[in-house]
This record gives structure tokens, sequence and C-alpha cells, in this order.
């Protein structure tokens, strides 16, 4: 069988090479008992890689079923997993079955296997050693002949080192790892998926498909994407239902994307130790500013060593040589206004003249610079308050900034909403 074949039959949708060797090892895996971990961020279809393995062993005529270890409570779960005898705990009025009695001979799959109380993971490493286990309230030992395929979006070292996930079950179920690619890995695949959701519901709810523009698709490819292929399903589901336009332009994306979020550009992440607030991309670029700033000011101190001394302190010299040739060549140019005479000629007071002109010249364009970068975040505050007519929360998601970010600046500014 064809990893073409294993999409159309189980539908997964893409040509990602990641997301093709994933299959791949699932269809190599598949005839084998061994454990498979499987890895990626939530929403990115891991589900899918279970039904794979099974449908693809020699137990694919036995039970499968998928155990959600996130969504049962700890009290309940070792209950749920290995069953429990009338009478073991409060209100088990009669005994159960737990579903490693059940699916006998058939395949388990453990989605977010990481949520598994500590005691729940010793009991689920005992299965997979020996294929024993207790019923809760039992001292019988019983047996089961069970696949465990485990799926989780936890970096699981670091829960290991944190003491929330046994290592010795980590190396029991990651026998053979599977990772699943997120959705902004797969640039090429988002729009093919966009249209078949599209195509999904227009025939769910009986309506004409969406089209994408140029530009529409170009967004969906730049976007991050953090809900992976889930969000983008539930997007497409959103505009199909709520737009009456079937044409979708860039603006119509927009409005169903977090403001934080649109586009695939480096994000700095808060730091929570250092109780840092967020940080938007405006923010980032006026730091950088300043940043440069302080750049332009050390050169000039490096340029007015460079003419006291003839020299500078360190490995400057030697590490910089085309940046000491080029201000050189700048002081020069900027103190003869274009005369060829070599500054070793000079009296000790032209050379503080040549200093201090330097210094003025560049301060003043700093102070001028900083003036400018201000009065520009300061009118475009303004233009974002008049068009929503005052209203913080949509000027702030126009400028791309939080809101507490907008109203610091107001005050910063003294500018009246």
């Amino acid at each position: 069988m064809s990893i073409q074949s294993i999409k159309q039959r189980f539908g997964i949708i893409g040509h990602a090479p990641a997301l093709d060797r994933a299959i791949d090892v699932a269809m190599q895996v598949a005839p084998t008992d061994i454990s498979v971990m499987i890895t990626g961020e939530s929403g990115v279809g891991k589900e899918a890689f279970p039904k794979i393995i099974h449908h693809l062993s020699a137990r694919k005529h036995g039970p499968f079923i998928a155990v959600n270890c996130g969504a049962i409570p700890e009290g309940t779960i070792d209950s749920e997993l290995f069953g429990h005898e009338k009478g073991s705990f409060t209100g088990a009025h009669e005994a159960r079955r737990g579903y490693f009695e059940v699916v006998n001979n058939g395949t388990i799959f453990l989605d977010e296997v990481a949520e598994l109380p500590l005691l729940t993971q010793v009991r689920l490493l005992r299965v997979l050693e020996s294929g024993e286990f207790m019923k809760v309230g039992s001292s019988k030992v019983l047996k089961t002949n069970v696949r465990v395929v485990a799926a989780t979006n936890v970096n699981l070292q670091e829960a290991i080192s944190n003491g929330k996930f046994r290592e010795d079950l980590y190396y029991r179920l990651n026998t053979v790892p599977i990772f699943v690619p997120p959705l902004r890995d797969r640039n090429n695949d988002i729009v093919m998926l966009f249209k078949k959701f599209s195509a999904d519901f227009a025939e769910k709810y009986r309506m004409p498909p969406l089209q994408l523009s140029t530009d529409a698709e170009q967004v969906l490819q730049h976007y991050r994407w953090p809900g992976n292929v889930r969000q983008l399903k539930n997007m497409a589901e959103q505009i199909s239902v709520i737009e009456g336009s079937r044409i979708i332009t860039p603006e119509i994306i927009y409005k169903y994307l977090p403001a934080s979020q649109e586009s695939n550009l480096p994000v700095l992440v808060r730091d929570i130790k250092r109780n840092e607030p967020d940080i938007s991309e405006r923010d980032i670029l006026y730091r950088l500013l300043f940043d440069m700033r302080k750049d332009v000011t050390d050169l000039k101190k490096i340029v007015g060593e460079l003419l006291r001394n003839g020299q500078v302190s360190g490995n400057f010299h030697e590490e910089n040589p085309h940046l000491i040739k080029n201000l050189y060549q700048e002081a020069e140019h900027h103190a003869y206004r274009g005369n060829n005479s070599q500054l070793e000629d000079d009296t000790p007071d032209e050379h503080h003249q040549i200093i201090d002109s330097y210094e003025e010249d560049t301060t003043d364009y700093l102070e001028e610079e900083n003036l400018s970068i201000h009065k520009k975040e300061r009118d475009l505050i303004v233009r974002a308050l008049q068009k929503h007519n005052g209203r913080r929360k949509k000027a702030a998601q126009e400028l791309g900034i939080s809101e507490r970010t907008l109203y610091r600046k107001i005050k910063e500014y003294d500018v009246g909403a």
C-alpha cells in the first residue's frame, strides 16, 4: 500500500516531506507489536496515526479504542483503564471491566498520555512489560494482549525532569517515535487544506464553496497557525457560515485571525520569571531603533578616540579593520568637506575642533531622530483613535499593540481620546 493510498483512506491532506515521513514510519511499524509514541503540537492530526497503525496490523479485526487521558478525572482514571470490583470505592455498585480488558487482542490509543497520574503510570508500565494488571479493589492478576499507541503534545523530557512523568515509562512507550509536523512547516499544504474544508462545509450547509484571492492565499501561508489544522478548519467553517461573499480577500481573513499573531515573523516570548509584559512587534521595532541610536553613540566615541589618540583600546582595531577605515574616511570627509589632507598633518587644536563638530552634529542628529520617532508614533495613535471614534480596543488592534500599551502611550503623549 502506498503513502498516497493511505492518505486517501484516512483523509490525510498534504504533500509535506515531514508528513510523508510520519506516514511511512507508521506503515512500517504497523505489522509489529512495538509500542509507538506520537508527538506533535495540539491540532496537527495525531489521532489519524493510531488508526493507520491498527488497520495495517494483524490486530485490524480486533477492537480499537481511543482514550483521552486528560479528560478523565484523576480519581477514576485507574477504574477506566483497568476496571474495578464491586464495592472497591464509594459508588462502585457493581464490577466494571476496564479498557485493557475490553480491548484484549486489539489496540488502545492513549491520547495526552502525559496527563496520567504517576501511580497510573506505574500500572501502565506493568501492562507494557508483562501484560498483567489488577482491577481496582482486587488482588487477582489478569492478563491482556493489547498494543499501546500513545500521543502527547508535551515535551516529555521536561516532564521527566520536573518529576511529572516516569523515565522508564517514557522509554517503554517511545520504542518508535513518530513526529507529526506543525501546519506552519507545511506551507504548501495550507491552501489545499482550506479549499478541502471549504468544499466540505459548502456541501454540509448547502452553499457555494469559498474562493481565495491570491493575496488571501499568501495571508494564510504567512500566518503561524498556533492551533494548526484544527484552527484552520474552524476558521474555514466560520467564514463559510458567516460571510456572504464567496470571494475571500485578505480583509476577510484578518477578521478571523487573532490580531497578535497575524504573521509568521519571529516572536519574542514574555519572560515569566522576570514578569515582563507582553511585547508587540511595534514595541520590538522601537526597541531596535533605540538600540541603533546607542550603537551610533558608541561609534561616535570610537571616532573621538581615534582622532585623539590614533587608536582604540583592546582588539577592536584587529577585529574591525574595515569599520575603522570607514570611520576614518567619514570623519575626514566630515571635517574637511572633501579636502584630501591627511589627519596627522593637522594641529592638536584642529583635531579637537573636528571632534567637537562631529560630536555636536551627531548628537543633534540623534535628538532629531528621536523626536521624529515620537512624533510619528503620536500621530499614528491620534489617527487610530479618530478612525475608531475613541474606542481604544479597536485602535489598539489597528496599531498592532495591546490595549494596555496603547493606554500607556496615550498618557505618555498626553493624547486626548
